[in-house]
């Protein structure tokens, strides 16, 4: 199966961009940083700890270790220096086995963002791995997600999202202050619903709370 196909067929209509979880009428968004204190953000504080736990463990309860999912990669091109062009680089220190990179498609397409491209000069390239849950280093792949606006390294700025093929859910942690979780049926992720329910989100939290009740 390629992106595009598991895309129209369980999510028509969706762009994947953020903010996904408001663009979706099923999903959960999760606060995984909570009580950042600015001035303290240094990798072993209690905060960031924290923030890896909750994403790893959300990680874990969605993706089975055996399950086939899209790593999907988006890459912002905004004329400069072609970083797109050392795709591998993303993708390397977090497979197991490189050649499952063998897979690895690139698209090329209009920034994802048309509203900050007034002129229409921008792209977005998408690099798309199918693999297994398995084939994934992803817990230093999650923790270099969540240092990137905390001055930690190694941090990624690139937009990553996971794709589980079989459950038919997109999950997309966007910083350390949280994540998203999409399905097409409540059902497919209620578990996970009641199990971290503490870790949803406040302000989002009546609007959840009435896809699952």
């Amino acid at each position: 199966m390629l992106l595009n196909d598991y895309m129209n067929e369980n999510f028509p209509s969706l762009l994947l961009r953020p903010p996904l979880f408001y663009n979706w009428e099923i999903g959960i968004r999760f606060e995984l940083g909570v009580e950042r204190a600015r001035d303290c953000d240094y990798e072993d504080r209690l905060y960031i700890q924290e923030v890896y736990k909750r994403a790893v463990t959300l990680f874990e309860a969605l993706h089975l270790q055996d399950e086939e999912i899209f790593m999907v990669v988006d890459v912002n091109d905004f004329g400069g220096r072609k970083t797109y062009q050392h795709k591998a680089r993303i993708f390397s220190p977090y497979i197991y086995d490189k050649s499952v990179l063998y897979k690895l498609k690139h698209t090329e397409m209009s920034s994802i963002f048309p509203e900050d491209d007034e002129d229409g000069k921008y792209k977005t390239h998408r690099f798309t791995l199918a693999c297994k849950t398995s084939d994934l280093k992803y817990i230093p792949l999650l923790k270099a997600v969540c240092n990137q606006d905390l001055g930690i390294q190694p941090s990624i700025f690139h937009r990553i999202y996971f794709l589980n093929i079989k459950k038919k859910t997109i999950f997309h942690v966007y910083d350390d202050r949280g994540c998203d979780l999409l399905a097409t049926s409540p059902e497919s992720i209620r578990d996970i619903y009641y199990t971290y329910n503490d870790w949803i989100l406040d302000y989002d939290k009546d609007k959840i709370d009435k896809v699952f009740k």
